[in-house]
């Protein structure tokens, strides 16, 4: 069985705001613009995405990226469609708090 992950999709940042307890802004999927929201984990589920398209795995990698070469990853599991892109991980929402000028990408990384 082949475990390699692979680049499944790639999330642009085109507007990110900061507020106390979680990040708002637009972001592109494939030519179409999503509202994104990056907030702490909850007390029911761990680090997590939901996406407004098609994904195919449990769990995906996320790497974020930007300028300077600076990158941060943390893994989360899929919990289904949604309207907008949603992520919850404390170590994202910690790691944009201090870099959210620097990071334009998020891409997804799973097995198929």
């Amino acid at each position: 069985m082949n475990f390699e992950l692979k680049k499944t999709l790639s999330i642009k940042i085109k507007r990110l705001d900061m507020f106390p307890n979680y990040f708002f802004g637009i972001a592109e999927i494939n030519g179409e613009d999503y509202k994104i929201n990056i907030q702490g984990q909850s007390v029911f589920t761990k680090n997590s995405i939901k996406l407004p398209i098609k994904f195919k795995d449990e769990k995906a990698l996320l790497r974020l990226s930007g300028i300077n070469g600076s990158y941060f990853e943390d893994i989360v599991n899929y919990e289904g469609k949604s309207e907008w892109i949603e992520i919850g991980s404390d170590r994202i929402l910690y790691y944009l708090a201090d870099h959210q000028d620097q990071i334009n990408i998020i891409d997804v990384l799973s097995r198929f």
